[in-house]
């Protein structure tokens, strides 16, 4: 989750990511930093992330980032 939480920062700066809920709900996260933050996911985490992924519930916190992750990994 560190390691998550380090390319959300560097993808995103001065938003916290261990508080914030609604990342794409509130903006936060737009599709262009989506397509950044899938692009270093996929590298770093060595996962494939598809088009049926790409769905809010997926990218509204850390949280559920890191769950979709961890789905993908298996």
């Amino acid at each position: 989750m560190e390691e998550l939480l380090e390319i959300l920062s560097e993808v995103k700066p001065g938003v916290d990511f261990e508080t914030e809920k609604e990342l794409v709900d509130s903006g936060i996260l737009d599709s262009m930093t989506i397509i950044q933050l899938v692009a270093r996911l996929t590298d770093e985490y060595d996962i494939e992330i598809t088009p049926m992924e790409l769905v809010p519930e997926n990218f509204n916190s850390a949280e559920a980032i890191y769950a979709m992750i961890q789905r993908l990994e298996d």
